[in-house]
């Protein structure tokens, strides 16, 4: 397992639009999830371990984000002809199982993951309801390999400060998880 950190986009950024299918195939537009709330952007994968750690705490933290008024988003970005645990049929089957109610989407060209300068599983962006990024970063202090606890502590943190309107206390820590998985050929020219 090779893990890489959050490239830490600029805190300010506009959230680059997209549409892309969920596993059944039906299209969903980020400002169709957002609806003019907050929302918080996650690239997530089924296979990597840094994501299944977190799994089904991460759809429990997603359900207290929606009771606040945050929107989440899931993003799968892999190369699913190489990762085929990634594929959309295995997409729906890591959403129930992890208890992730909130769409969960497949960008196989892997243009919204070097939209946002994605890097790794889990790489998280929260929105404020503008949809200019707030926050960026890890999920909480847990890792596949510490005993700290799987809790959310760092998105929860982030989604109240930005449902009362306040900047994100720094410092953001960096995500870090798994490479996303690109396409031959197709790796960022930041990365690495």
């Amino acid at each position: 397992m090779v893990a890489v950190n959050s490239t830490m986009l600029e805190l300010g950024t506009e959230a680059p639009s997209f549409e892309l299918p969920d596993p059944a195939g039906a299209l969903v537009a980020l400002e169709a999830v957002a609806d003019g709330n907050p929302v918080l952007v996650a690239f997530v994968c089924n296979h990597c371990p840094y994501v299944r750690h977190i799994g089904p705490t991460f759809g429990r933290v997603a359900d207290q984000l929606a009771s606040m008024g945050v929107a989440t988003v899931g993003v799968n970005s892999n190369d699913i002809e190489h990762y085929p645990e990634d594929a959309p049929e295995e997409m729906a089957v890591t959403a129930e199982r992890w208890g992730w109610r909130f769409p969960y989407l497949l960008d196989e060209e892997q243009t919204v993951a070097k939209a946002y300068r994605a890097a790794c599983t889990p790489d998280l962006f929260l929105f404020d309801a503008d949809l200019r990024l707030a926050y960026r970063g890890q999920f909480d202090s847990s890792r596949p390999r510490n005993d700290l606890p799987i809790d959310g502590a760092d998105i929860r943190m982030a989604a109240r400060a930005v449902v009362a309107g306040e900047p994100v206390p720094e410092p953001q820590v960096p995500s870090i998880g798994c490479n996303i998985k690109w396409r031959d050929g197709n790796e960022p020219d930041w990365f690495g």
